[in-house]
């Protein structure tokens, strides 16, 4: 997959040389000059307007700022589950080699040991992290088809299985930021200064 980003990448980068190659050779200064931007205009796409940067803006921080309307519980997601996530998770969630599907639960207690098992119950820290990650990714043949619900009730069957929650309770905007995440305290913030020293 990511030799595929590669040469796509490179091709693109080609394209674009070979077209300000074309437009100097032409006499075309404005490509060249950057009026427009970048090289351009290339007469292609638009200013991202406030709809275009809606469709995008759908990060879910870890207080739970962004999480959208809707409920869910285990009992709904274990069907939604078994339709869009166990092909690739296993029916237990013990991950399918084969396709990539990593395990989600179980290795709690093995982080700091000789042979780490990183899964949604022993690594991760926020639970708002798995309605992010789903909503943006998943499932892998359709990532973002899901819908708030959906995503919340794959969330609760998802912890619940994990025994992180009861298997009653209801995940929404207000319940999924106070679950308490057994790798909470694994991490520690990064204080060093952000430093944009490209020169």
């Amino acid at each position: 997959m990511s030799q595929l980003r590669l040469n796509i990448g490179a091709v693109a980068l080609c394209a674009i040389w070979l077209m300000a190659a074309a437009a100097h050779a032409a006499g075309d200064e404005r490509m060249v000059a950057g009026e427009g931007g970048y090289g351009g205009p290339y007469g292609i796409g638009h200013t991202a307007g406030p709809a275009d940067i809606a469709a995008w803006n759908i990060d879910i921080d870890a207080k739970g700022n962004g999480l959208p309307q809707g409920a869910g519980t285990a009992t709904q997601g274990d069907a939604i589950y078994r339709m869009r996530c166990q092909v690739c998770h296993g029916a237990d969630l013990e991950g399918v080699k084969q396709t990539g599907g990593e395990p989600l639960v179980g290795g709690r207690g093995t982080l700091t040991g000789a042979n780490p098992v990183k899964t949604v119950e022993s690594y991760w820290p926020l639970a708002t992290t798995l309605y992010d990650y789903i909503n943006r990714a998943m499932p892998f043949d359709k990532p973002g088809s899901l819908q708030p619900e959906e995503i919340y009730s794959v969330v609760a069957f998802i912890l619940a299985k994990a025994g992180i929650i009861a298997a009653d309770q209801e995940m929404n905007a207000q319940s999924l930021p106070r679950v308490r995440m057994p790798n909470r305290d694994g991490f520690f913030p990064d204080d060093r200064p952000d430093v944009f020293d490209y020169n």
